[in-house]
């Protein structure tokens, strides 16, 4: 990986009032109405608009994108909000310094110019795209016909990996940090999916942004941005008023998951909700905590095929898991409605301690074995904390679908169960290649 990315910071303490727990969420009452709530995006354009000195965004997707297919609630013009916010915000500020890392695919590989990136441009936000051609090859089965067939100054389609974080961080206008870790994108096709974000104030952010001005300048931008932070605190441990929490990137997010899986033993949980799942590393750590004990449910998205049952890799992975565990391990399929469950939050307690990590990041090869560029923040504190509560609560309401007016958050696993040996072994060759798109 290019220098600067692939970092695992300290721990830094975290009083309850610098973190919390966001989430958007949509489903459908009985009668097929759309219920929506969402808080994520509202949280980014605060942020934006309390910026006096610099913002630094890094977004996968950001376009006005139509809907692939018609979700169960209105889609919302999320990348025009956020374009507005930020050009009216630099207008108000002059001096603020504001910089937008994203990914090629929403120029279309270079070949279609953004309106909303060129609007930014004028009004003096530095938009960097990232150059794929540093990152390493997901597919190393094709890449090298691609290679000869496009040449490597050209190729940077889907064979390459992609800047897959989503992150927002700025001042708050009062010298101190803040920002927001989480799965969700400023696109329109995407404003109607369920995601999950972390909210956060403190130095916690500053190894986040030095990682987000390495991707920049390995993508050529020569600006500079000496945003005021404070000293790092010393790291230290966490009681029921607060938690402690690090910044986790690229493959050191599987080490971490992997570390705390592992760990789980008799009466802990791990619960996770995930838009794909498919890392082999994963699933076996999970099959062995299984055996010792440990309680596994997981709520995953179905994208349901032309059969009517849950996709490659979801689909394999659920009916592997719970055959393997002989029923033990326990799935739930969200219940989407054209949009995405597109949530990326793994947690791992037991009676009295908790630990969680959210963020960018599928249970994916491209994802973890440092294809994708992605971020994530892990969080761990008493079982108690107000944070840790919060991220609970959400999974219990899913899982156990605590709402009024019929809506039925999470389906049984029977509902799109997928048994089906040859999508297995597709899945299997799919992932082992590289030629995946999970």
């Amino acid at each position: 990986m290019p220098p600067g990315t692939r970092i695992l910071s300290a721990w830094y303490p975290l009083p309850s009032a610098d973190i919390s727990f966001l989430a958007d969420t949509t489903a459908a009452d009985a009668y097929g109405r759309p219920v929506v709530s969402q808080a994520i995006f509202e949280q980014m354009l605060a942020i934006v608009r309390g910026a006096r000195e610099f913002i630094v965004l890094d977004y996968f997707l950001f376009n006005g994108e139509p809907a692939a297919a018609e979700a169960a609630a209105p889609l919302r013009a999320l990348s025009k909000e956020l374009r507005d916010a930020l050009i009216e915000q630099h207008r108000l500020h002059p001096a603020l310094k504001v910089v937008f890392v994203t990914d090629a695919i929403n120029t279309g590989e270079g070949g279609v110019p953004s309106n909303d990136f060129a609007m930014l441009r004028a009004a003096g936000v530095d938009i960097v795209v990232t150059d794929r051609r540093r990152l390493r090859d997901a597919s190393y089965l094709c890449a090298y016909l691609w290679r000869v067939t496009m040449g490597r100054s050209q190729a940077h389609g889907r064979l390459e990996s992609a800047n897959h974080r989503r992150t927002i961080i700025a001042d708050d206008g009062r010298g101190a940090l803040i920002g927001m870790v989480g799965s969700a994108d400023p696109r329109d096709a995407s404003s109607a999916f369920s995601n999950v974000a972390v909210r956060l104030r403190g130095p916690l952010l500053a190894p986040l942004i030095a990682s987000e001005l390495a991707i920049a300048r390995f993508s050529g931008w020569r600006g500079d941005l000496a945003a005021s932070v404070a000293a790092p605190p010393p790291a230290g441990g966490a009681d029921a008023r607060t938690v402690r929490a690090r910044i986790a990137t690229e493959g050191l997010i599987r080490t971490e998951l992997l570390e705390h899986i592992n760990g789980a033993a008799n009466a802990d949980h791990i619960d996770i909700a995930m838009y794909h799942f498919a890392d082999r590393a994963i699933i076996d750590a999970l099959l062995a905590a299984n055996a010792r004990g440990a309680r596994v449910r997981l709520i995953l998205e179905p994208e349901r095929n032309s059969e009517g049952t849950a996709s490659i890799p979801n689909g394999p992975v659920a009916s592997e898991l719970i055959t393997a565990s002989e029923d033990a391990i326990r799935v739930r399929w969200y219940r989407s409605h054209g949009e995405q469950f597109h949530t990326k939050l793994v947690m791992v307690y037991g009676a009295a301690r908790f630990w969680a990590t959210l963020g960018s990041a599928d249970l994916t090869r491209r994802n973890l074995a440092d294809y994708d560029l992605n971020a994530n923040v892990a969080i761990e504190g008493a079982r108690t904390a107000a944070v840790a509560m919060q991220m609970s609560d959400y999974f219990e309401t899913l899982w156990s679908n605590r709402a009024s007016q019929g809506i039925e958050y999470t389906a049984d696993f029977a509902v799109y169960a997928d048994a089906s040996q040859a999508r297995y072994w597709l899945y299997r060759l799919m992932d082992w290649s590289g030629i995946a798109s999970f």
